[in-house]
């Protein structure tokens, strides 16, 4: 009584023996309904969301520009007016900084109207020309620049004090549907600016440091010139993918010892180098207690006591991998065997290696719909405009209500205050939406995580089902399915909706509660208070790892569900009893595939990234024009082939971890459901039988009875 079971029985019993079952169980149920039912709901809302942002939103206010009246350049009145003029472009670059110009959406604190085209010449109002009209100096030279409304027969020079017209034009050319002037134009006194070197450093400030546009240029010509190099590149790291997998059941033993002893070699060459560093140090009697404690950590890199350490560490380290090597050589060959079964399996059905390409798609989705429902929030309520002064410190500017609201179509009557403008300053918050828009895009944030965590939690569960199908099929490929993803996709949506999202649930509460906890430390950082941030780091290493733990439970559970169609907590403890039954087994397998996994991924990425340097850089010997025409930037192709490589690689091996993940788990079953005998046994491999020292008393493929 109260005794704690020994043995096996203390993480549960071992599975018994069902001679009926044969792999995934087809007569199956819905499983965690009320999670489903939530689940849906919740889509429901987040499609609501969607509808409602739509609706009260306006992305026209980022995609399209605005002029000083609030109006569209390039739509409704302005349809032929799609560029936006600034009267005077140097009050972007003398009165702020190009930063803070951008966060409030490219406006400038200067009036700005619609054109048909930008100017193509520098233009000054000269000193004879302030006591004409508009209509003779603007209207009759086909200057449609001034605000709109301004009349014919107003003075110049009352147009120039109230920011009616532009003073001057310079040669401009269009970016992001705005009149950008020229670096290098024509040099001529502008009233107001002092000095023609102020101009010239100005706009060459603004374009030479950004320099969008010539980049952005010299980035299409190097896509234009080496895209198709780039789909060789890709479609090189899909072969190499590949052939690593396919080729695993043939060097999976010997790769695994090449590294396994490589990590040693590494080891035991940093236990050299510390050894070294240690007595040189020692020799000269630099000791930690001459340094004393300081902040600057690269300072103990001259003391023996952290090499001494560093020493002992990488020793511990290379003696329990050799103790691992010694007694657990079984184990490392189950784990080899299970890693040639994996490519057997992944062989039988290469539609599983392009699965991937479905759950991208998916994500993509997500993402996409999640960010535009988000631009679309962000735009929602009517635009706000307020009175702004450059210099409201102005003795003749005290009475003007600066921030207060006013009409971009009314001009402003105070025109005793240089400068008074009506100013766009944001979008009213008074209308229901407006009002909840934070709990909306809150609401939105935990939209994309659930249903990118559901996504990736069906790919898993769909992976999971096929590869179970393989283990659990007693005559190799006889007894396969014929439809195995097919099958298991259909299968998993019909069945456990409920069950994945239950998962994805937990994953994406503990991942809030991260986002959460880094915006609460990037706050603190600012009070540079050491006992809080260590206090912070602390919760956030326990949330990363509780977040690694409840990825690696709520993916074997998922292999779980996708075999027995139980729900999600108890596939989760059946799992985990399982695991825990054997879990030596489970660490080195999963250290052993990692390392493995890790290799190809450095092997495929990095041979992608070689061939990439020499070809795209000419020193290859292929592609002519690559030769002849070298590229502005060849980085950019390369990294642009390097990343790639890196997501085609992690999409294969994905579906290999999935797969001896799966068998795995299908392996620790077999042991505990049969025995060999001809009424129970085995379905493993006979490589792992032979391991093992096992056999079947009905061998595969023989006439044994069959289970």
């Amino acid at each position: 009584w109260g005794g704690k079971p020994a043995g096996e029985e203390a993480y549960g019993k071992p599975v018994k023996h069902d001679p009926s079952f044969r792999g995934p169980i087809k007569s199956r149920g819905c499983t965690d309904v009320i999670c489903c039912v939530l689940f849906l709901l919740f889509l429901l809302g987040y499609t609501a969301l969607g509808i409602v942002a739509w609706v009260y939103g306006d992305p026209r206010q980022v995609l399209y520009p605005r002029n000083s009246t609030g109006a569209y350049c390039g739509m409704g009145a302005n349809k032929d007016k799609p560029y936006l003029l600034y009267f005077n472009i140097f009050s972007c670059v003398l009165a702020t900084n190009i930063i803070a110009v951008a966060e409030h959406g490219l406006q400038c604190p200067t009036p700005q109207v619609c054109v048909s085209s930008c100017p193509a010449a520098p233009w000054v109002v000269s000193q004879g020309e302030l006591s004409l009209t508009v209509g003779e100096v603007f209207y009759a030279a086909n200057r449609t620049v001034c605000r709109p409304g301004v009349p014919w027969d107003m003075p110049v020079l009352q147009s120039l004090e109230r920011d009616l017209c532009p003073s001057f034009l310079l040669p401009s050319t269009p970016a992001l549907g705005r009149c950008v002037p020229y670096p290098n134009s024509t040099q001529v006194e502008f009233p107001g600016i002092s000095g023609n070197t102020s101009i010239n450093q100005g706009i060459s400030g603004l374009l030479d440091s950004f320099n969008a546009r010539d980049i952005s240029v010299k980035i299409f010509e190097d896509l234009a010139q080496s895209w198709y190099w780039i789909l060789v590149a890709l479609g090189v790291a899909l072969v190499l993918s590949l052939l690593f997998l396919l080729l695993l059941r043939l060097v999976a033993g010997p790769l695994v010892l090449v590294l396994i002893l490589g990590v040693l070699g590494v080891l035991a060459y940093g236990i050299y180098h510390c050894w070294k560093e240690y007595r040189v140090l020692r020799d000269r009697g630099a000791s930690i207690t001459q340094l004393g404690f300081t902040t600057n950590l690269s300072a103990y890199r001259s003391v023996q006591e952290t090499w001494l350490a560093a020493l002992i560490v990488l020793a511990v380290l290379e003696g329990l991998l050799l103790l691992m090597l010694i007694f657990l050589r079984q184990r490392i060959r189950i784990a080899i065997a299970l890693l040639k079964e994996a490519s057997k399996a992944v062989g039988q059905m290469m539609s599983t290696m392009f699965y991937p390409l479905v759950t991208f798609v998916l994500l993509l989705i997500c993402i996409a719909y999640w960010a535009m429902t988000a631009l679309y929030l962000a735009t929602s309520g009517q635009p706000q405009y307020v009175f702004w002064a450059p210099n409201a410190s102005f003795p003749s500017c005290e009475a003007v209500p600066v921030n207060a609201s006013c009409d971009p179509m009314a001009q402003p009557t105070n025109s005793s205050c240089p400068g008074l403008m009506c100013v766009f300053q944001g979008y009213l918050s008074t209308g229901l939406v407006q009002r909840s828009l934070f709990n909306l895009q809150i609401y939105g944030v935990l939209g994309l995580f659930w249903t990118l965590n559901w996504v990736l939690a069906l790919g898993q569960c769909v992976l999971a089902g096929a590869f179970a199908s393989f283990y659990w099929a007693f005559h190799k490929p006889r007894d396969i399915p014929t439809f195995p993803l097919g099958a298991a996709f259909l299968r998993t949506l019909r069945y456990h909706i409920g069950s994945l999202a239950f998962g994805a649930l937990i994953l994406t509460l503990v991942q809030i509660a991260r986002v959460i906890l880094e915006y609460i430390d990037h706050k603190l950082r600012v009070a540079q208070n050491p006992v809080a941030r260590c206090i912070m780091c602390c919760f956030k290493c326990c949330l990363w790892c509780l977040e690694k733990f409840i990825k690696f439970l709520n993916r074997n559970a998922y292999i779980m569900i996708a075999i027995y169609g139980k729900n999600f907590c108890v596939s989760a403890r059946d799992a985990f009893m399982l695991l825990m039954r054997n879990v030596v087994r489970v660490v080195v397998l999963d250290k052993v595939t990692d390392l493995l996994l890790l290799f190809g991924k450095l092997l495929v990425v990095g041979g992608v990234g070689v061939l990439s340097f020499f070809l795209f850089t000419g020193r290859l010997g292929l592609g002519q024009d690559l030769e002849s025409r070298p590229l502005n930037y060849y980085w950019l192709p390369i990294m642009i082939a390097v990343l790639g490589a890196h997501f085609v690689a992690s999409g294969f091996f994905s579906v290999f971890g999935m797969c001896v993940d799966t068998l795995f788990l299908c392996f620790l079953e077999d042991l505990e459901r049969n025995d060999g005998s001809a009424a129970r046994p085995y379905f493993m491999s006979k490589a792992l039988l032979q391991i093992l020292g096992k056999k079947n008393a009905a061998p595969p493929g023989g006439k044994g009875k069959k289970p």
